[in-house]
């Protein structure tokens, strides 16, 4: 399972002189991780390297470091920490003693994971979403038997001669055990299938 942090955590150290400001947020979107970036840069920074990973896309930059020994780290702390959907940026402020490559992918990397390890984080929920066609009756029951599928929402989207017609939210792991309940209810009479997703 992978996980996504709470809220936005900052974690501050000082490596031989030189002063290390991480910024790390959730973001569930590229635009969102661009903002995170806006937001985390420190203007007065020499540097301020980034990474973020949602899902298959992710992206790093080291700012005028060295090639390779900022951004890539910071993506590796984010990745070493079984996270997802989100953002980091670790501002460097140059304290007059040359850290080396090897010191600087330890600096930005472990300031990365520091601020990583301190920040609450919570699951990544996948959610998928059905269409539910049953009896008027039926509804009611369907709604009354929600409580061993925590975080499902339901809403009625349309009525005809036969029954009413639902849409379906929940957490993608429970699609199966959902579809068997509704169809035990219903005796095999609703019709379910998948709508779309969202996670």
């Amino acid at each position: 399972m992978m996980f996504t942090l709470v809220r936005t955590e900052r974690f501050e150290q000082e490596i031989k002189k030189s002063r290390f400001l991480a910024y790390a947020a959730p973001a569930g979107s590229e635009e969102e991780a661009r903002r995170v970036i806006a937001a985390g840069s420190s203007p007065d920074a020499g540097h301020n390297c980034w990474a973020f990973r949602i899902g298959d896309i992710y992206r790093f930059s080291d700012d005028g470091e060295p090639g390779g020994t900022a951004g890539r780290p910071i993506l590796q702390a984010i990745e070493g920490q079984g996270l997802d959907r989100v953002a980091v940026v670790v501002s460097r402020w140059f304290g007059g003693i040359l850290l080396g490559a090897g010191g600087l992918v330890r600096a930005y990397g472990g300031t990365a994971a520091s601020c990583l390890k301190a920040a609450e984080r919570e699951p990544i929920v996948d959610y998928a979403t059905l269409s539910v066609a049953c009896a008027f009756a039926e509804e009611a029951r369907i709604r009354s038997s929600l409580g061993p599928f925590p975080g499902t929402q339901v809403e009625t989207t349309g009525f005809s001669a036969d029954g009413v017609q639902l849409l379906v939210t929940l957490p993608r792991d429970r699609v199966e055990d959902f579809t068997r309940m509704v169809t035990d209810l219903s005796r095999g009479q609703a019709v379910i299938g998948p709508v779309g997703e969202r996670g």
